[in-house]
């Protein structure tokens, strides 16, 4: 398979950004952080069988920085071997130390644009604008949230082309997600949810409970998947005991295909 490719999700610069975009990330083992230009790394599904199902990625780190390995490159290709096409995210962050951004401004901003720009390019990668979802960790599980069972707030300056596209996502996958964006607020008109997390989980058992009840009240298609004897960051299970966990991902796959994601068969609702 080809490298990734990197595309920045605004080229004359994200809002906000002025002054900041042309200071390099720092990056360093696992994590990435002074993140001022917001882009997606693209991983393309093998065309033999490509589903022509979108997923981006939103790693977690807190807002302080982005796990972009474990949360990000390391998922996309679980989700190639499905079928799917691959963006992993990055996103400014509003709790590094002296940051100028916002979670609900800018962060969550970057990703609505990230739908947009996946939906403003699906046939250059085969995809169907119909079936982008979006799977967030932790911090990018309250993204996740904050976008597709929030309302979207108004825009903030004239938009381009891409910006004409929807930013709701068709499904939403919220892997041990964090408490922003609860109690949502949208929940009636949001997209089918899968939800994970681990029952010892001090931070994101209990949002990923909310969040599920809140769908479910809301007569939104949702499954939830906890974990007994997990705890927070299990990402695809690479180091647990637990046969559950290294599975999960098997789950997911059952998901997206039941409710054919994978087959363009999936929830129609607007």
């Amino acid at each position: 398979m080809p490298a990734p490719v990197r595309v920045s999700l605004w080229p004359d610069g994200a809002p906000n950004s002025k002054g900041r975009r042309d200071q390099h990330e720092v990056a360093e083992d696992y994590w990435v952080k002074n993140i001022h230009d917001p882009s997606l790394t693209i991983f393309p599904a093998d065309p033999r069988h490509n589903s022509g199902a979108a997923i981006i990625i939103v790693p977690g780190g807190g807002h302080k920085l982005l796990v972009w390995t474990t949360e990000g490159i390391d998922v996309a290709p679980r989700l190639n071997q499905m079928g799917v096409t691959a963006f992993v995210l990055k996103y400014r962050l509003a709790r590094e130390p002296g940051s100028p951004y916002s979670i609900e401004g800018d962060a969550a901003g970057d990703l609505r644009r990230a739908i947009r720009w996946v939906r403003a390019h699906a046939r250059q990668y085969g995809v169907d604008p119909h079936r982008v979802g979006v799977m967030g960790f932790s911090a990018g599980g309250e993204l996740v949230t904050l976008v597709a069972d929030n309302p979207e707030p108004p825009a903030p300056r004239p938009g381009d082309a891409i910006d004409g596209e929807s930013a709701r996502p068709d499904f939403q996958i919220s892997v041990f997600p964090g408490p922003l964006g609860l109690p949502a607020t949208a929940a009636r008109t949001a997209p089918p949810a899968f939800i994970t997390a681990g029952s010892l989980d001090q931070c994101c058992a209990i949002p990923a409970l909310h969040l599920y009840e809140q769908l479910r009240e809301a007569g939104v298609p949702a499954e939830l998947h906890m974990y007994a004897g997990a705890e927070h960051a299990f990402n695809l299970g690479e180091r647990s005991g637990l046969l559950s966990i290294v599975h999960w991902p098997d789950r997911l796959a059952d998901w997206l295909a039941d409710n054919g994601w994978l087959d363009g068969k999936g929830d129609p609702r607007p």
